[in-house]
């Protein structure tokens, strides 16, 4: 995983397992791995792979389970408003930036409308959902 800038560390891991949530690489109810594999994995100190992970549980996203380990949420009304709130976000940001190219709503509308049918046609998942813009 590559970090910018922007946000600390921990926070663009909320995004990131966030993300994994909502698009089903983790799966509701499912075992999240262990704090050290994660680390691991994404190349972070466990302690920061911990303060992203206390924040899903914080976001009642995850729970945990003294003797088992960390889980998903079972609950999938939360999950699905999680995936609104991405939406709205990336919306928003969408907004911001085709506004400060000058365009009007009706031709912001019709760039969606183009680039989700090819989306479509092409069968590929859209870049917000995998990291990108």
């Amino acid at each position: 995983m590559e970090f910018t800038t922007s946000s600390p560390i921990w926070v663009q891991l909320v995004a990131e397992f966030s993300r994994r949530i909502v698009v089903g690489e983790w799966q509701p109810g499912a075992r999240i791995p262990g704090v050290r594999e994660i680390a691991a994995e994404v190349g972070v100190n466990p302690n920061t792979a911990q303060r992203a992970l206390a924040e899903l549980e914080r976001a009642d996203l995850a729970r945990s389970e003294r003797t088992s380990g960390r889980f998903v949420t079972d609950d999938t009304h939360r999950i699905d408003e999680l995936r609104a709130e991405l939406a709205r976000d990336a919306t928003d940001a969408y907004i911001a930036r085709v506004r400060g190219l000058g365009m009007h709503q009706q031709q912001a509308t019709d760039i969606i409308h183009s680039r989700w049918d090819a989306h479509d046609h092409h069968n590929q998942p859209h870049p917000a959902l995998n990291g990108g813009e």
